[in-house]
């Protein structure tokens, strides 16, 4: 067994990773207020006041600029690498009327029927692009 004693240089191997973001403290301690924010619309009354007004909204939360812009475009990626959690993100989606398998596949550049296809057939092909190095 291989015993890890750089914890930061073993998380930074997951960043080599295409398309996948490890939710690790750093991120989570980044994205705080995000999915606090997120969480909030679990009520329907905040739900309502959001949809009323985006914007003023999310003012009201102490996220970052580029978190709030993101939100507003519903850039779900970046929202991910400002510290969101899929899981939170989803009472988004929710709001928006979106089901995770629509909102998701915005993700992925695919069609919700194609991400929906690929998801039946089992998911990615572990095969081809393994290391975002593997690339250049």
């Amino acid at each position: 067994m291989t015993r890890v004693t750089d914890v930061a240089s073993y998380l930074a191997e997951f960043d080599d990773i295409p398309g996948t973001r490890v939710f690790i403290a750093k991120r989570a301690r980044a994205g705080y207020h995000l999915n606090q924010f997120a969480m909030s619309l679990m009520k329907p009354e905040n739900r309502e006041r959001f949809k009323a007004d985006e914007r003023a909204y999310l003012d009201e939360w102490p996220m970052s600029e580029e978190q709030k812009e993101a939100l507003l475009a519903r850039d779900y990626n970046r929202l991910l690498d400002l510290g969101g959690n899929v899981y939170f993100l989803a009472k988004v989606f929710s709001t928006d009327g979106l089901s995770f398998v629509q909102a998701v596949s915005t993700m992925t550049g695919m069609s919700v029927e194609e991400y929906q296809a690929m998801m039946v057939g089992g998911g990615r092909s572990p095969e081809g692009a393994r290391s975002i190095k593997d690339k250049t």
